[in-house]
């Protein structure tokens, strides 16, 4: 697995952001059972950054916490079993890594949820990577059911991860 991190801003975190996100992707890729080596780019901007990233690509003009670019298309969300039809397509020729596609987090809005929900800037910066990298593997939370599963998803594997809403019990 490879997972670019490109800061845009200066990220002052008091836990290790790199490592953190690095060992999610690797957990929600275990965890969806992926069968290929992934590529990943994760992009950390502000709120400024993600609202101008926001507006180009939805036309929303509004800051928000997490962006997802997913770079493959599946029939159904989870369902990997067609990625290598379009090999040529879908994996970096260099690497041999599916690209999976890009994830965008204000670190204004981890610090800001954070405080809203109560629990730590790690337990938020974790979440909103799983939550991304679900929407990576196809899923959505448009409907309400889709939005149900998804949410207990989520909450799955931040539970596996030992990444809870009480900061005292996250682990570092």
């Amino acid at each position: 697995m490879s997972l670019q991190i490109e800061e845009e801003v200066k990220v002052t975190f008091d836990f290790q952001y790199a490592r953190l996100a690095g060992e999610t992707v690797d957990f929600v890729i275990g965890h969806e059972s992926f069968p290929y080596e992934a590529e990943v780019t994760l992009t950390l901007t502000d709120d400024a950054g993600i609202r101008e990233i926001n507006r180009e690509h939805r036309g929303i003009d509004a800051p928000t916490d997490v962006l997802s670019f997913p770079m493959l298309s599946y029939a159904c969300a989870g369902d990997f079993s067609a990625l290598e039809e379009d090999y040529e397509d879908n994996f970096n020729p260099d690497t041999g890594e599916i690209l999976l596609g890009d994830i965008v987090i204000s670190v204004d809005r981890v610090r800001a949820q954070a405080a809203s929900y109560g629990h730590s800037e790690k337990r938020e910066f974790a979440f909103l990577i799983v939550h991304s990298m679900l929407h990576l593997f196809g899923y959505d939370h448009i409907k309400p059911e889709e939005a149900a599963k998804m949410e207990e998803m989520q909450r799955r594997i931040l539970d596996g991860m030992q990444i809870t809403r009480d900061p005292a019990v996250s682990v570092d």
